[in-house]
């Protein structure tokens, strides 16, 4: 009896296609097949199959099953929950799941083997080649090895001694070596070690919250967790999460020395060939330790045992486009789905994991000091209403003194600003009118590398003009504010010996770009860094003993609920750079607010005062974590069928208990690529099946075809 196969598409369809099985292609589930959808082949996945029992219509049969790695029926099982939790096509999440299969093939190289036919004449070169020729190898690689020239082995491939095989490459992933002594834990580490090698022995899901201190050595502990796991099974694979693609590289490094062979590599950087090697690694078991950015999470894991996810607190695990999803909370439900270990590192944990620490849910394992004889830095808050700097320019006096003692000494100093570019801001000193981006209420950011305007919403960016296409005045446009660039600009200028550096996406264009800079800071190389939240975090700088934090109230501008406490976050981290080995370190935050909250907590180093405030504030509205969050966002071509769309969803939301609907509201970003932006919130008490909530609503509403809704579930921008 024939059987019908469900194949779910890596495209934004609601639900799994039906197809025939074809006589003897013996289908399981997981596996990869070419499916017929309209005139072409699409690749798909079996997710179902059942007998064709009592159908009444013709299906269309596959065509083949691909010859590629099945996708384990836990990796299926995790796409689809993470589409019913998104209120989304499972079509986004297999997408992602599939991006290593769908990347092109390594290209063939050429290797040559032995034939087993004898050479006419032996000579010692020739004997050379043979002995070295017990594996197949490239021509130079083999010459190279036998220590002979080219012509040597040329002439053994034309009389047939060698001859020629095209193969594929396959990655080696050397397995770890786990007999390699880990590094020596202080007490508090080889508590936490402990507690999370326990946590990996009841074999079962199981959630710790790593909380330590900026420098305290959390890496060391949950590499000998990963150890442990991978110790404990032969076959047991180990996922470590990061948020930058810039910190994968110094953690690898890490990966590298403490189990003496290279861990697989995931994040938008890594080539395509070598993407797919990686997943058919994984998929296979041969790589049994991954470092990778937030879509390694969909990996096709074997035997996943323990998710290690470093800086959990981070925005940058948010993804905002396609697929929306927040990989940390993923990374949780994977846990479960795998019944593996999942550690939650951070030096400030979001408040989310604070409260299932505090309730019991995760294991709460805290690092209180820093490791060996370092200590934390001082903070000195710089009132700019008091010591402001000189007009023209944006380091205050104390800083700019701070600075020159630090260069003096021989220690490096991070200037620290979260905006890119020169200036955030240009404007026409004649008419007013700001720049923008066209078709977009993003404000133009001026580069002076490039010399060019950005739009960092839209990627738009045009040639500074020498006149305002607004009011056509010559000269008139002024840049506002600064940016890195202008920063970089001013410490050159008052410390013209000084070797500066510049460190942001904009600088620091892949992977291998950014270790590069951060080997050159580690060695001394630099004398002041400018840099963005890319250096902010995670990086130790043995001779960085000064921090300054150019506008420490950047973060606190607009109407971000998660506002102080992603700020608090984030310059904890910068701080926490400075001071990190035997050389005492120091922070100077300058600001316009010194009173505010953030701020005292920062100076007085009481984080969980600060926290407690914020989690009063946050439990006093039923926000997270005491409550949940979704938003919508409808966007359209046409602001009057848009309107009239909103107000048909707003009449259509079901009424609940436990729920409230905001909106519809403009955006704040109210106009993007041509396309106005109508925005709700959604709030509900934490009984409530949010997920399931939002889907009904959808189901509810039929958008026109050029009116597209975009949910987002626990959103993290609010633009």
């Amino acid at each position: 009896m024939s059987r019908i196969a469900s194949v779910l598409l890596p495209m934004p369809l609601p639900e799994a296609f039906d197809y025939a099985e074809p006589e003897g292609m013996d289908l399981a589930v997981g596996d990869q097949v070419a499916a017929p959808l309209g005139p072409r082949l699409m690749r798909g996945v079996v997710v179902g199959l059942r007998d064709a029992v009592g159908g009444n219509r013709p299906l269309k049969p596959l065509a083949e099953r691909l010859d590629e790695p099945r996708l384990p029926e836990n990796t299926l099982e995790f796409v689809q929950w993470a589409a019913r939790y998104a209120v989304d096509a499972p079509g986004g999440p297999l997408a992602i799941a599939l991006r290593g299969a769908r990347a092109p093939k390594p290209k063939p190289v050429k290797v040559l083997e032995l034939t087993g036919a004898e050479p006419g004449k032996l000579t010692p070169a020739r004997q050379k080649v043979l002995d070295a020729a017990a594996a197949p190898m490239s021509p130079a690689d083999l010459a190279r090895a036998a220590g002979v020239s080219s012509g040597v082995v040329k002439g053994l491939v034309d009389e047939g001694v060698l001859a020629v095989r095209q193969i594929v490459a396959e990655a080696a992933f050397d397995p770890p070596d786990l007999s390699r002594p880990g590094p020596e834990l202080n007490p508090s580490q080889r508590a936490s070690a402990e507690a999370m090698t326990a946590l990996l022995d009841e074999d079962r899901f199981g959630v710790a919250l790593l909380d330590g201190v900026t420098g305290s050595g959390k890496t060391e502990v949950y590499l000998e967790a990963a150890a442990h796991a991978l110790a404990a099974d032969p076959t047991a694979q180990v996922l470590i999460l990061l948020p930058e693609i810039a910190l994968t590289q110094a953690v690898i490094g890490r990966v590298a020395a403490r189990f003496g062979a290279q861990p697989g590599e995931w994040h938008s950087d890594v080539a395509p060939p070598a993407r797919r090697r990686t997943w058919e690694a994984v998929a296979s078991g041969r790589c049994r330790i991954v470092v990778g950015a937030r879509s390694a999470l969909f990996l096709p894991f074997l035997n996943l045992r323990l998710i290690v996810v470093d800086e959990e607190h981070d925005s940058s695990f948010k993804q905002e486009e396609g697929f929306i999803y927040h990989a940390r909370d993923l990374a949780v439900v994977r846990g479960r789905i795998e019944k593996a270990a999942v550690v939650l590192a951070s030096a400030t944990p979001s408040l989310e994991s604070l409260r299932n620490a505090e309730t019991g849910r995760y294991r709460w394992l805290r690092l209180a000091g820093r490791h060996g004889i370092a200590r934390l830095p001082d903070i000195e808050l710089v009132d700019l209403r008091v010591t402001p700097p000189e007009t023209g320019r944006w380091l205050s006096p104390p800083l700019v003194t701070a600075m020159a003692e630090t260069l003096a000494r021989g220690e490096q100093t991070l200037l620290f600003l979260n905006r890119r570019g020169y200036a955030p801001l240009v404007l026409c000193r004649a008419c007013g009118e700001r720049m923008t981006a066209p078709d977009t209420d993003s404000w133009l950011v001026e580069h002076r590398y490039s010399g060019r305007l950005v739009c960092h919403l839209t990627g738009f960016s045009m040639p500074k003009p020498d006149r305002c296409p607004h009011c056509g005045a010559k000269d008139s446009l002024v840049s506002i504010g600064p940016g890195v660039e202008r920063v970089e600009e001013e410490a050159r200028l008052l410390f013209p010996e000084a070797r500066v550096a510049v460190f942001s996406s904009d600088t620091v264009f892949d992977a291998r770009e950014a270790r590069r800079l951060v080997e050159s800071m580690a060695a001394g190389d630099i004398d002041i860094l400018v840099a963005t939240q890319a250096a902010a975090k995670g990086h130790n700088f043995p001779k960085l003993t000064l921090v300054g934090v150019v506008d420490a109230d950047l973060g606190l501008r607009g109407g971000d609920l998660r506002a102080a406490e992603r700020t608090y976050q984030l310059l904890a981290q910068a701080t926490g750079r400075a001071g990190r080995r035997d050389r005492p370190g120091k922070a100077l935050l300058q600001t316009y607010a010194p009173d505010h909250a953030v701020m005292q907590a920062l100076a007085a180093q009481d984080r969980d005062a600060f926290v407690a405030a914020e989690m009063e504030e946050r439990e006093f509205a039923r926000l997270p974590p005491f409550g949940r969050l979704a938003a919508v966002v409808a966007s359209g071509t046409d602001p009057g069928q848009l309107d009239a769309f909103v107000r048909t969803m707003a009449e259509a939301a079901p009424n609940a208990e436990g729920v409230e609907v905001y909106g519809p509201a403009d955006a704040p970003l109210g106009l993007v690529r041509g396309r106005r932006r109508k925005r709700f919130l959604v709030r509900a008490d934490r009984t409530v099946d949010l997920s399931a909530y939002m889907a009904t609503w959808r189901a509810r509403v039929k958008p026109p075809a050029s009116v597209r809704v975009a949910i987002d579930i626990d959103p993290y921008s609010f633009l």
